[in-house]
């Protein structure tokens, strides 16, 4: 009998233990997101928000006409809708001007809010590619079922490394939660 309730307390010693492990853990993850995001915010990475928002156009850039760079673009959707290029690449000029687009449809009968995040490679090319206007630098919300156009204004540091004749520019579209204002 007295090794029953010894067991019987070591069980229940062992389960509060294991409850209390598994309250820490769920408050770890729930924690993680704004700490996640201060992280990003501080270090410049995976920003919702973009930064170079504030290029300005530039006034007097040196077109470097001995060099072509070609601008590869890839479009992922992370919800739903349909999202892509509307062309695969474009050869631009460092310093020159270019303009490209990406389409999205909202598949789903209801308003989405969504976000555009963007990757490059090589990754050292990623200083050198300065959006002027991006649809990448605010949440979009797209009504039920509607198609939009959204372009992309960048140019090319001509400080771009020689070696350096390719780059891809990759938009990561997902939805973003939250509630959505009736429009």
């Amino acid at each position: 009998m007295a090794e029953q309730s010894g067991r019987l307390a070591l069980n229940r010693t062992t389960f509060v233990k294991l409850v209390v492990v598994a309250c820490v853990m769920f408050g770890f993850g729930y924690a993680l997101v704004p700490v996640y995001r201060q992280v990003c915010e501080v270090l410049g990475i995976n920003v919702l928000t973009q930064k170079d928002g504030t290029v300005e156009r530039p006034a007097n850039t040196q077109v470097d006409l001995s060099r072509t760079v070609t601008v590869e673009l890839d479009g992922n959707a992370q919800g739903p809708w349909r999202f892509r290029p509307t062309q695969r690449s474009i050869d631009v000029h460092p310093g020159e001007m270019a303009t490209v687009v990406y389409e999205v449809v909202n598949t789903q009968a209801r308003t989405v809010k969504a976000q555009a995040i963007p990757s490059y490679a090589p990754q050292s090319a990623m200083p050198h590619f300065k959006k002027v206007e991006c649809f990448c630098f605010k949440e979009q919300v797209l009504k039920p079922n509607e198609a939009r156009q959204m372009p992309v204004v960048f140019f090319i540091d001509p400080a771009l490394p020689r070696e350096v004749k390719n780059i891809t520019l990759s938009y990561t579209f997902f939805e973003v939660g939250g509630a959505v204002a009736s429009q």
